[in-house]
């Protein structure tokens, strides 16, 4: 279980996701965390607002840690995310070398999610990180938080940013 400082990664997650939202992108934020605690990095999702099908914030962050991080550094981070990575997400997480990986809501919670709002299903099948990164310590989902994350994906199906 996530503990207060981690709590906090988590809910500055759930904000970047409602922030996407509002910008008109899918709800996903994340943050990439030092071994000592500090926020390094973050992002939200920018896939409609910036063209790209690849803007996800946990690849992003990826390739932020592979420019600006040693080998040691990375391994020793933590992304910090609202929802558990896509394969594309999970496979970059892995070139580069990142380490632990906290997230608020499952690949599965998602997918129960998109079939209950009769959403489009996505392109992409929606996997455990570790079915693509087997040896990855990965913690999640949040009691809770997942709620809230569940609520953005609601508005977004509904078009509510």
């Amino acid at each position: 279980m996530a503990g207060d400082a981690e709590l906090d990664q988590l809910r500055r997650c759930v904000e970047l996701a409602e922030e996407a939202l509002r910008a008109g992108d899918e709800p996903f934020g994340s943050v990439l965390v030092a071994s000592d605690g500090r926020r390094l990095a973050e992002d939200r999702n920018r896939v409609a607002t910036g063209g790209d099908p690849t803007l996800h914030p946990e690849f992003t962050l990826a390739r932020w840690a592979a420019t600006n991080l040693t080998s040691a550094e990375r391994s020793a981070a933590t992304v910090f995310t609202s929802g558990e990575h896509c394969p594309m997400c999970a496979a970059a997480h892995g070139w580069v070398g990142l380490g632990r990986i906290v997230y608020v809501s499952s690949s599965a919670q998602l997918a129960e999610w998109l079939t209950e709002f009769e959403a489009a299903t996505p392109p992409v099948r929606t996997l455990p990180i570790t079915e693509i990164v087997p040896d990855l310590v990965v913690e999640g989902p949040i009691d809770g938080l997942a709620e809230e994350v569940r609520e953005l994906h609601r508005r977004a199906v509904n078009g509510h940013g």
